[in-house]
């Protein structure tokens, strides 16, 4: 099917829609309406207004509602209806604003959905006629109106927006705010003056916000306007991080003592929340707070919606304002001027009495308003600030209307070109208006909305009667909430803002452990050592970074200290000091032993031996200095295992000489083939050979298979970083140092054997000396090592290193360099002579 014959089906099943519609709207229906509804002109506006209240009861026929009924005046709408018929005279009065062009009006009360459709279509149907005629192309019809204003609710307004929207009419809304007729694939013609309820949820979650009320209850009414606003406040409030603990909807049917309210009541009482969002139309939030009053429900905070916020219908409910503090978001105030003037000119007027229906009651026109007719200045209905501003909306889209004509019109030129006008093309010059009204700029956004924004409303009952307080405003081009908070008068006694949350906030450092389905109930927990808590992310503790730490309930990491012991630290001069002066000593000492080589205390200490045991004293001496500063691979190799190899091959010295001096006084005679096969075999060489061997091997196996290596250690402490070398206390240690341990027992098991030879050659009791400094240097360290790990125990280890080292020098090698220096008597072959004769004879007696 081409794209021409889907639009003639479309025309064709739209007529046959509205024929039918036709058929039972215009049926039992005259039209005489009162001259007060209607004006000739060249061009006719249509305006939808709720001028009496809907009558509530079950049609079992499809007839329209009879709206001129007693006691059903609507002051508010009255107000709209006068306000259209003031601006459309103003705009005739004008010689700027359409010269030469007589606008006139057909105007209709709309008090039922019935009466709304009826007068819609009384509006596309053909002049003088009550048929609607059904061209192949929509765009070319010429219905009665150019352009229709209204109607008031989300409800009538989509009924009438679907109905005009195949023949693009221009429809003007002046209170319909559901963000939905934003929607242009559906409301092509739609238009507004009031701004889309998307824009008043915005305005009511950033009060929500501001106050910190994070725990609320949302309450809607049963209509277009209630829901579809309680849905996209519910979305947008839990994407800001708000909990609704309520939400319920009031029944169109709703009575204020009934169950249904009483059961709400009940929940809304239990929900334990300070705040009520109630997105209502006025009719049902008015049966809404009378149940509120019943229930006595006090000390709330309750946030209104603008279809009520500043309505005095809600305020005349009985005992009202107990309920607590009332804020709301309310259209921005503006005032017709000249409306008051005019509606007391027109109740002064002589009106006459309406005629009788033509055929029977149940078959009037919409187009009658019994009351309106008996007004006296004293009578009529009084024009509140609600009543003002809505009526302001509906005053600028007459005036969007002109202007749009003005400018298809061609007047811009002093005279305007009166020719057939067609709806599409007024409705593209009403999207392009941009005027100013009493200065007010009127002007529309793409979706067929107006910039203007909102004013933030507290109620007061501070005087004798009921007033509302503007305290802030909002607009949205940019986005902004200002409120003054001194403005508002809460209604505790002490005057603090209340506050609405299910748990209150933690304490610094702590997280918001959730309780339950709501983020906002939470239990507080202290976060741990290590980790932090990000003011973004108040849910969880995160963990600091490698190279960071953090206190217990800390809200930052900071950079931890790299630690590492340097050649700046005071014990380290120390240290350097007694290692240098051992260095010294050792060097010293084999210079004098290398110029007293030939004397018999040189060689009574092992002769060219001793050169070995002071150089492998000299070796671990200097593995010392890799403790200091930065570990690098070499140092890491060098610290530990250079010390032991070099005390091992020093130990392995001691206890071949012990053993030797041993051997040869004691044993030599009773084992003489042992003894010559050792002297023959240089028994001592070897084993200093195979022993220090042994231990080199150790060392290796240690270095290959538990290689140290630099590393950054973070476990120990949490804010410190360790700089040190990796596997320090491997096996292949406690192998190297056990051996160490093994050859030290024997030196000393050797020694202590020897503690009765001669003088000359009993070192029994400085071995033992050294070799129990070493032992005691050596748990000290192991001790240490297991209860601290911190920066100095790197100074610890060369303690006992150099305590060990200087325990073996000094024991051995410094009696022999005091005899030689300070006793020279001592050091001659007689002496020596005479001191193995003693033993001898002392032996023989034995």
């Amino acid at each position: 099917m081409t794209l021409g014959g889907a639009h003639l089906v479309g025309a064709h099943l739209v007529g046959l829609q509205l024929s039918i519609s036709c058929c039972w709207a215009f049926s039992c229906h005259t039209t005489e309406p009162s001259p007060d509804f209607s004006l000739p002109g060249d061009y006719l506006i249509a305006g939808l207004f709720p001028l009496h209240a809907d009558c509530v009861g079950v049609r079992r026929t499809p007839e329209v509602t009879l709206c001129d009924r007693p006691n059903s005046f609507n002051g508010h709408g009255y107000h709209l209806f006068q306000a259209t018929r003031f601006a459309i005279e103003e705009i005739n009065n004008s010689t700027a604003l359409l010269p030469g062009v007589a606008l006139g009006y057909e105007l209709y009360d709309v008090c039922s959905q019935s009466a709304n459709v009826y007068a819609t279509l009384r509006l596309l149907s053909q002049p003088g006629t009550h048929y609607i005629h059904i061209q192949e192309d929509l765009a070319y019809s010429s219905p009665q109106a150019v352009a229709v204003i209204g109607p008031d609710t989300t409800t009538r307004a989509a009924t009438t927006a679907a109905l005009l929207s195949p023949f693009l009419v221009p429809l003007i809304s002046y209170e319909a705010s559901s963000e939905a007729l934003s929607r242009k694939w559906e409301y092509p013609s739609f238009l507004r003056t009031i701004p889309s309820d998307g824009h008043q949820v915005e305005a009511m979650v950033l009060l929500l916000l501001r106050f910190g009320w994070v725990w609320v209850s949302l309450v809607g009414s049963e209509d277009d306007y209630g829901q579809l606003g309680l849905q996209a406040l519910e979305a947008q409030a839990e994407q800001r991080g708000i909990c609704v603990a309520f939400k319920d909807i009031v029944p169109s049917s709703a009575r204020a003592g009934g169950e249904r309210m009483r059961s709400m009541m009940h929940q809304l009482a239990g929900a334990r929340t300070t705040v009520v969002v109630v997105f209502s139309s006025r009719q049902l939030a008015r049966v809404f707070f009378e149940a509120v009053v019943l229930a006595n429900l006090t000390d709330k905070v309750w946030v209104a919606s603008e279809d009520w916020a500043i309505s005095s219908y809600i305020t005349e409910v009985p005992r009202v304002r107990g309920i607590g503090t009332v804020l709301g978001v309310a259209i921005q105030q503006r005032r017709v001027v000249g409306l008051e003037e005019f509606e007391a000119a027109y109740a002064w007027a002589g009106k006459g009495a309406p005629g009788p229906c033509a055929r029977s009651s149940q078959c009037s026109s919409n187009q009658r308003c019994s009351e309106c007719q008996a007004f006296t200045a004293g009578s009529m209905p009084g024009l509140g600030a609600f009543s003002m501003s809505s009526a302001y909306n509906a005053y600028r889209a007459v005036y969007a209307v002109a202007h749009g004509l003005h400018q298809l019109l061609g007047c811009s030129s002093g005279a305007c070109a009166v020719h057939p006008v067609y709806p599409w093309q007024l409705l593209e010059q009403i999207r392009k208006v941009n005027f100013q009204l009493h200065g007010d700029t009127v002007t529309f956004n793409n979706n067929g909305d107006p910039l203007s924004g909102y004013d933030i409303i507290a109620w007061d009952w501070n005087g004798p009667k009921w007033t509302f307080r503007v305290i802030g405003s909002y607009t949205w081009s940019p986005v902004r909430l200002d409120i003054n908070k001194t403005k508002i008068q809460w209604h505790r006694k002490d005057n603090q803002v209340p506050e609405s949350v299910c748990s209150r906030d933690c304490l610094e450092g702590h997280a918001q452990v959730v309780v339950g389905f709501h983020h906002c109930c939470f239990e507080c927990v202290l976060c741990e050592a290590g980790t932090f808590l990000n003011k973004s992310e108040p849910h969880r503790c995160q963990p600091c970074g490698k190279e960071e730490w953090a206190p217990e309930g800390s809200q930052t990491c900071f950079p931890r200290t790299v630690v590492v012991f340097t050649w700046r630290e005071p014990i380290s001069w120390v240290l350097l000091v007694w290692n240098s002066l051992l260095l010294l000593l050792l060097v010293g000492t084999a210079s004098l032993f290398a110029w007293h080589l030939d004397t018999p205390v040189v060689r009574s200490a092992g002769g060219r031996l001793c050169f070995l045991m002071l150089g492998s004293l000299a070796g671990g001496s200097c593995s010392l200095y890799c403790f200091f500063g930065e570990p690098t691979l070499p140092t890491c190799l060098l610290r530990q295992a250079l010390f032991a190899l070099g005390f091992a091959i020093f130990l392995s010295c001691l206890t071949v000489r012990s053993f030797q001096l041993v051997f040869i006084f004691k044993f030599s005679v009773k084992i003489p083939t042992f003894y010559h096969a050792w002297v023959q075999n240089h028994g001592a060489r070897r084993f200093v050979v195979i022993s220090s061997a042994a231990q080199m091997l150790i060392c290796m196996i240690w270095l290959v298979a538990w290689t140290p290596r630099p590393t950054r250690e973070y476990q120990r402490f949490p804010q410190l970083v360790l700089l040190e070398c990796t596997k320090a206390n491997s096996l292949g240690f406690t192998l190297a140092f056990a051996y160490n341990g093994l050859l030290s027992v024997s030196a000393f098991t050797c020694s202590y054997l020897g503690k009765d030879l001669p003088e000359n050659y009993n070192e029994a009791k400085c071995v033992t000396f050294s070799l129990f400094l070493n032992f005691v240097s050596w748990i000290a360290y192991f001790t240490t090592a297991s209860v601290y790990q911190g920066k100095y125990l790197p100074a610890v280890n060369m303690l006992a290193m150099l305590s060990s080292l200087s325990g073996g020098f000094s024991g051995y090698f410094l009696p022999k360099c005091y005899v030689i220096l300070c006793r020279p008597a001592l050091n001659s072959t007689q002496h020596f002579q005479a001191s193995i004769q003693e033993y001898t004879s002392r032996s023989g007696s034995t």
